[in-house]
């Protein structure tokens, strides 16, 4: 199982990516002790060239951590052919206690990595890189999450076995489970769309108010938060039985495949990036009034904003289409 290429690339870019944040480490402490941009010394000089090598090289690895989910999704997906009682990646996911935790913590990873790549973008842009000691703190402290989620996903795929029977999505996402899918599935559709349109929009709104009044600017990266909870319990509750147009089937991850014509990845991809830009704008208001980003931070949150709010209606543009164009009736005129 382990020697699925999919299964390689995800380790190895796990792997990498670990090995190089553990070697960076030592450097990134060094920065954060010694990091003085008044100070003309040899010691400053030697701290600022290693920090554009780190800044580049901290990119690539958090870049390569987006990238992984939506690989590590997809390979699960692809891999539920190779198990018995396996109809989707919740199979794939269940064949051992690690698949789920894994999945969970490279979500987490995902959105925490593209806010420190805000942060970075953000220190780049100003001159006097106000922001150096702040974004290797930030590192300091995602490095043991990275770690986990190194661990967790080497776990599950060491514990891929082909003669486990695993189990499907019913035991997971329908009306009779245990747990919170069980608790969205069973959600009525009436009360879980009001839900699902009124935080899109809550989002949207308050990403493009911000946009238009640059006001409540800490208010984006909560409310993009609990759209995309929302948007991923209104997923379940009602907008895959529109899909499938069965209304039975609440599976998340059955939307994915070639029989749904991939019809998941149009939702879940503007859902993921809305959120991502949400939480980006968030990230960045600690440092708005730095001096010399005073100018700069409103710049790119307006413009993450903008990236928010757009792709929040997208998503709901996306999930309106598949309820339309469904022959499921779940309400009654």
């Amino acid at each position: 199982m382990i020697f699925q290429p999919a299964i390689i690339a995800l380790l190895l870019a796990s792997l990498v990516c670990v090995a190089l944040l553990v070697a960076a480490t030592p450097y990134a402490i060094d920065i954060v002790r010694h990091w003085n941009i008044a100070s003309g010394s040899e010691k400053q000089l030697v701290l600022e060239r290693r920090t554009y090598l780190l800044s580049t090289l901290l990119g690539f690895i958090f870049a390569t951590q987006l990238v992984a989910l939506l690989l590590f999704v997809f390979n699960a997906e692809k891999m539920s052919a190779m198990f018995v009682g396996a109809m989707c990646a919740v199979g794939t996911l269940n064949v051992n206690v690690f698949g789920f935790p894994a999945l969970i913590a490279q979500i987490v990873v995902f959105f925490l990595a593209s806010s420190w790549l805000v942060v970075n973008h953000l220190d780049t842009r100003a001159p006097d890189y106000p922001l150096v000691k702040v974004k290797y703190v930030l590192l300091l402290c995602l490095l043991p999450l990275l770690l986990v989620s190194a661990v967790l996903q080497l776990r599950y795929f060491l514990g891929l076995k082909a003669d486990v029977i695993t189990s499907c999505c019913g035991s997971l996402f329908s009306e009779d489970a245990k747990g919170l899918g069980g608790d969205a599935a069973a959600a009525a559709p009436l009360p879980a769309m009001i839900a699902f349109y009124a935080a899109l929009a809550l989002a949207a709104g308050t990403a493009w108010f911000y946009r238009i009044k640059q006001r409540g600017a800490y208010l984006v990266a909560p409310f993009s938060a609990i759209g995309f909870a929302v948007g991923m319990a209104g997923i379940l509750a009602f907008v895959s039985l529109y899909i499938y147009e069965h209304p039975h089937h609440h599976c998340p991850f059955c939307v994915l495949k070639p029989d749904y014509s991939y019809q998941g990845y149009w939702l879940y991809l503007p859902l993921f990036i809305a959120t991502a830009a949400g939480l980006g704008v968030g990230a960045i208001q600690p440092f708005a009034r730095i001096s010399s980003l005073t100018a700069i931070a409103p710049a790119i949150a307006r413009r993450l904003a903008t990236l928010s709010a757009f792709m929040w209606a997208l998503f709901a543009a996306v999930a309106s289409f598949m309820i339309f164009n469904s022959n499921l009736v779940l309400l009654e005129g």
